[in-house]
């Protein structure tokens, strides 16, 4: 047997989303987290943005399990997409993970395509191949978060996926400092660990302090009270729904995804709502404002999401007007800080008072600040160290981190999506690379979206479209009318438009007078010479498409 492990992240470094690292030893591997990314304003006409699995998909009958540290998006998201590539034979997780991934799974007809095994942070270790797997509960903004450990011949190694020290979570449940301390004692090779937060300094607030927020803010309001979260943010919700219930105010629960997650907790019982308290979105005009509390989704300004919608008057249950109030509880993921911004605009041009976590303690985040990095390093104390799941900037802060620690300069590695590191009984290195890129979900195509079709769709966006129809006869070859212009999104093209049909004409009639009648020659020239003349006189570059008609 290898005593050799390669760790390969193919997602999660060097950004915030679509977490997956693979874990290879030998002729097995196993799979941590499964996650996606959502895009941004330059990915126009992308649904999702997955990891690149062409390295797992190359290797499909060696995969033995994925393990999920937890069932946020940007770490379940991609794993219907996985199991179509690769032929895992079991997924572990938690139970409310498994619950949310379960019905994640029934919606692209995968659920039994693969085994859904439970993992509890109480019970002894499991074995999955050549690993020993154990679990270690921590504390995040979703239930059931857990830190992995994976022991083998090569070493051990702990994933902590995403974690933060919350001395009164709400479910009672905190991150198990024992246990790491525990793991730490037995010794660890290489740690691979939560960045997000490294830059800030402190600790993250406990998850009660928005509790507490709520219950000085919704008894005041007497509108209306909207509140946006997470759809995975179950304890959030709780909170909303403690106070609601205490204020007498009915819930409507608005955004599929939200709907979808409510029903599930409750069904597994980590959530509580007195059914009497619950209201459908289309009951709400049968109640006055400030008898009313609805969670929504669109936290993240999300274009087709309940909470913008509201804002730019598109919902078909809810509005909000002058006396409302809307809170919303999260920080916008880098690359979301615009929409959000637009969003809070429209509600406040509608009369709403929004409520964010600049000017509110409405949100807290799940993430450890630099103190809690701090101890973790100091419970576990690994011999190496990979700072994971950041933008650059925030691993190479947790970096630091880890050598003022005490773990050496030259065991610390800041990786790029594809590095390779190999863990053996003599130390860690960075040995190679491997593909790890993206693919693009576009509507119901997986991967059919490439550089050059975003490149295509900005273009369009920008500059417009410019389309030359020049018709030839067959026989002869000679120009039968003037080229057609058909012109989209070039701005006040009246004047030029003659002046590109004339050079239009012009270039078709010098080629086919020198004979020259080969199609592409004849669309590159056309091509070059009105694009040349656009660009001249405003300095645009639409895109342009000659098309030859031949009669």
């Amino acid at each position: 047997m290898t005593d050799t492990l390669r760790v390969i992240p193919l997602g999660g470094v060097g950004e915030v989303g679509k977490n997956m690292t693979v874990y290879e030893l030998g002729d097995d591997i196993v799979v941590v987290d499964a996650g996606l990314a959502f895009p941004r304003d330059e990915h126009l006409g992308v649904d999702l943005i997955l990891p690149d699995m062409t390295y797992l998909a190359d290797r499909k009958e060696r995969v033995r399990a994925v393990i999920l540290t937890h069932s946020h998006e940007d770490h379940v998201g991609a794993l219907p997409y996985l199991l179509r590539e690769v032929q895992v034979r079991e997924v572990w997780g938690t139970k409310l993970t498994l619950g949310l991934a379960q019905s994640k799974l029934d919606e692209h007809g995968l659920l039994n395509s693969v085994e859904l095994k439970e993992a509890r942070p109480e019970d002894d270790p499991v074995d999955i191949g050549p690993f020993r797997v154990s679990f270690i509960r921590v504390a995040h903004s979703i239930p059931d978060a857990v830190a992995i450990v994976l022991e083998s011949s090569a070493g051990r190694v702990l994933h902590t996926g995403d974690w933060k020290l919350d001395h009164t979570p709400v479910d009672g449940l905190r991150t198990d400092v024992g246990r790491l301390a525990e793991v730490g004692s037995q010794g660890v090779d290489l740690m691979l660990g939560d960045s997000t937060n490294a830059e800030r300094p402190g600790t993250t607030g406990s998850e009660r302090l928005v509790g507490e927020a709520f219950q000085q803010i919704i008894p005041r309001c007497e509108g209306r009270v909207l509140i946006a979260c997470f759809a995975s943010n179950v304890h959030r919700m709780q909170q909303a729904i403690d106070v609601a219930s205490q204020v007498g105010r009915k819930v409507a629960v608005v955004g599929r995804s939200m709907r979808k997650n409510m029903n599930i907790s409750r069904n597994l019982d980590y959530v509580t709502v007195p059914e009497e308290i619950l209201i459908r979105p289309n009951q709400l005009a049968d109640f006055r404002p400030h008898e009313v509390l609805i969670l929504c989704t669109g936290s993240q300004g999300e274009p087709m999401s309940a909470l913008t919608r509201v804002a730019y008057g598109d919902h078909p249950s809810v509005t909000v007007e002058r006396g409302d109030t809307v809170i919303l509880s999260a920080r916008p993921v880098p690359g979301n800080e615009l929409r959000v911004h637009d969003t809070i605009n429209e509600l406040t041009k509608n009369g709403a008072e929004v409520l964010h976590q600049e000017i509110a303690p409405v949100h807290v985040s799940g993430h450890g600040h630099a103190e809690e990095l701090r101890t973790m390093l100091a419970l576990v104390r690994p011999k190496a160290m990979m700072p994971v799941h950041g933008e650059f900037r925030m691993l190479a802060a947790h970096g630091r981190l880890a050598q003022d620690s005490g773990v050496p300069a030259d065991s610390i590695f800041l990786p790029e999506n594809g590095s390779v590191l190999e863990l053996s009984p003599r130390g860690v290195r960075m040995v190679d690379r491997v593909e790890a890129g993206v693919t693009y979900v576009d509507g119901l195509g997986v991967g059919d979206v490439r550089d050059v079709a975003l490149r295509d769709r900005r273009t369009l966006s920008e500059d417009g479209v410019l389309i030359i129809v020049a018709t030839i006869g067959g026989s002869n070859g000679a120009a039968v009318a003037a080229p057609e212009l058909i012109v989209r999104g070039l701005s006040e093209p009246g004047p030029l438009l003659d002046e590109m049909r004339g050079e239009a004409d012009r270039v078709l009639r010098d080629l086919l007078g020198q004979n020259i009648r080969e199609i592409k020659l004849l669309q590159e020239h056309l091509h070059d010479a009105v694009g040349q003349l656009v660009y001249d006189r405003t300095g645009r570059r639409p895109m342009i498409l000659p098309v030859i008609v031949e009669v």
